[in-house]
């Protein structure tokens, strides 16, 4: 049956790509720096950003199993002691998370505990938009903190590429708006535009070569940064198809679960190894929001844990030896409620965990001063403290990976000082 044409707007919202600026570029890329792209890879370090949106339970994926107040507080969803995949002798991961230890062991993961916002919002919305503007308490801020690193970043370590900045999903997230172009991209597989092969499902001129329905639309357009964007998107149609995405095969021993994340961390993997210049890449997985029915060791957030763990794991397998110069940092907008509600579940917190991989990581330890659970040293008798400011783990994950040193650019107003890092990369 033949499907409907292409219009612009399926295209930018739920097609397979989408490029975000914030004013007209039609110098966005040059040819010469399109065909440089296609053969040669960044050769800086690459940052990966992960969004656990929901509000993970920090305390039931760290365990602080030495605490006699967290199975005080947590009768019936603590993680057992004979449970806990033992780090350190006082915190240990929950058992679905198995996949990552071999990481720890190779001091390849670290861990930061009792980390946050120190904006005491329990809203998902305003939580999340502070974590991603990166100025908590300030809706007013325009832009994502990881789009400031770019504009920030070391001259040589930018690549020039319109996959400079890459989200896998439907849109550019705002953690990645900016001045910066950044490329959403909901689906590598099935990358194209108005033609890709007789099962593309794109129009009835599958099979022709790309160019016309694309070129057409855009030169009709009236929308200025759309206009100014258009040929710039579709040399990136042209580079993405080029590395071949339908026949990606991941590296021997590289077990993706079937899932959402398990898809999209499969899809970051093959963008970086793609030769395509990608600095940064950033990918969210929901499911967090564990009010009911939270579960132990088996449950709602176990399932979270499992696909998150097998996933990140997965993605590190796949990578190889280009592991070693990517940072992965993971993030939530809070944490929960130390005590558990009566309906087995857990309610909006404060401090949370992150977690930083890489070749360059300082592992095999948590970070971060441990406020202790017993209520006065609780954050409103309610919630873990925190003692990590959420900046701290991405300045310096930016001011070492990214070589954004202008900390004041990439988290206005923060203070931040590479002196005051808690050194959990090496370089």
């Amino acid at each position: 049956m033949p499907q409907p044409p292409l219009t612009r707007r399926a295209f930018l919202k739920g097609g397979a790509l989408a490029v975000v600026g914030t004013t007209a570029i039609p110098s966005f890329l040059t040819r010469s720096v399109l065909a440089q792209a296609t053969t040669a890879q960044a050769q800086g370090k690459r940052l990966v950003v992960i969004f656990q949106r929901g509000a993970a339970d920090g305390l039931n994926i760290v365990v602080p199993y030495r605490e006699k107040a967290y199975y005080d507080l947590r009768p019936s969803i603590a993680i057992p002691q004979n449970q806990v995949i033992d780090l350190d002798g006082f915190f240990g991961l929950h058992p679905a998370m198995a996949p990552l230890k071999p990481l720890w062991d190779r001091r390849e993961l670290a861990i930061v505990h009792a980390c946050g916002s120190p904006d005491p919002t329990r809203s998902h919305f305003d939580a999340q938009d502070f974590m991603e503007s990166g100025t908590p308490g300030l809706k007013a801020t325009s832009d994502g903190w990881l789009n400031r690193a770019l504009a920030a970043e070391a001259p040589s370590h930018r690549t020039g590429t319109p996959f400079r900045a890459v989200a896998l999903g439907a849109q550019v997230p705002r953690t990645l708006q900016g001045r910066v172009p950044a490329v959403a991209i909901n689906n590598v597989k099935n990358f194209t535009v108005g033609s890709a092969g007789p099962n593309s499902g794109m129009g009835p001129n599958a099979g022709q070569e790309p160019g016309s329905d694309f070129s057409a639309m855009y030169d009709e357009s009236v929308n200025t940064v759309l206009h100014g964007t258009g040929q710039e998107t579709f040399e990136a149609v042209r580079m993405l198809r080029s590395a071949d995405p339908g026949n990606y095969v991941p590296a021997a021993g590289a077990n993706y679960p079937n899932s959402a994340f398990g898809n999209s961390m499969k899809q970051v993997a093959q963008l970086l190894k793609a030769n395509l210049g990608v600095e940064t890449a950033f990918a969210d997985i929901g499911g967090w929001d564990t009010h009911q029915n939270q579960g132990a060791v088996s449950g709602q957030l176990a399932g979270r844990l499992k696909e998150m763990s097998e996933s990140l794991a997965a993605f590190w397998t796949d990578m190889g030896d280009e592991a070693g110069n990517i940072t992965l940092v993971t993030m939530s907008e809070f944490g929960r409620t130390v005590h558990q509600n009566g309906t087995g579940g857990t309610d909006h917190g404060h401090a949370n965990v992150m977690f930083v991989m890489g070749g360059q990581v300082a592992g095999g330890r948590v970070y971060g001063k441990w406020p202790g659970m017993d209520k006065t040293q609780l954050y409103e008798e309610r919630d873990l403290a925190i003692t990590t400011d959420f900046r701290q783990v991405l300045g310096e994950s930016v001011y070492k990976t990214l070589g954004a040193h202008n900390l004041n650019t990439v988290f206005p107003d923060s203070g931040l000082q590479s002196n005051h890092f808690l050194n959990i990369l090496k370089a």
